[in-house]
């Protein structure tokens, strides 16, 4: 019996773009040029790295259907993306790429099948573990988004931004302190 199905999958990609949507909502677009350091992605090309992520599981799982990634053109696909991450967009075209891509992968997950994501997928030689579940390989990119949120939430706090996670929590504590008063 499987516990955590591709609604449960769905449901929890949408929770985490839902928050991704958040933070790019709270950073002001005078800080979406941002970086942490001159080497790292600058908070616009973060939010468009999540945005376009997806992308790369969609490729394997979806258009190809692979078995194998053994000899898959890793390269050409990722230079494409971080060429788009490049393209220079507004906040609003920033969000609302969030929001299309986010609503077509998690649309995508909702539908898949038991068996689909219980199919192994064979690794690269010399990668460890030799193969992953589909299950696991797009556990992946809802990860993948959390922690460059991770990164973002950081950026916020450099700029001046309390994250919401945070203003949240602190609401929540207050209220419980004037409940027990």
């Amino acid at each position: 019996m499987n516990y955590y199905g591709a609604k449960d999958l769905a449901a929890s990609f949408r929770t985490v773009r839902k928050n991704t949507i958040i933070v790019a909502e709270d950073i002001g677009e005078n800080h979406y040029g941002y970086r942490a350091t001159p080497e790292t992605r600058s908070v616009a090309q973060t939010l468009l790295h999540i945005a376009l992520s997806p992308q790369f599981a969609e490729q394997i799982h979806a258009v190809q259907r692979l078995t194998t990634l053994a000899g898959f053109d890793f390269q050409t696909l990722v230079g494409k993306m971080i060429e788009e991450e490049k393209t220079p967009r507004t906040k609003a075209q920033i969000i609302a790429l969030l929001m299309e891509n986010g609503d077509r992968f998690a649309k995508w997950l909702d539908a898949l099948t038991e068996p689909f994501l219980g199919e192994d997928v064979s690794m690269p030689q010399g990668m460890t573990p030799a193969s992953k579940t589909r299950f696991e390989m797009l556990l992946g990119v809802k990860e993948h988004e959390m922690h460059h949120r991770g990164q973002l939430m950081l950026m916020e706090r450099m700029v001046g931004v309390v994250p919401h996670l945070t203003r949240e929590m602190q609401a929540r504590m207050a209220a419980m302190g004037r409940a027990s008063s």
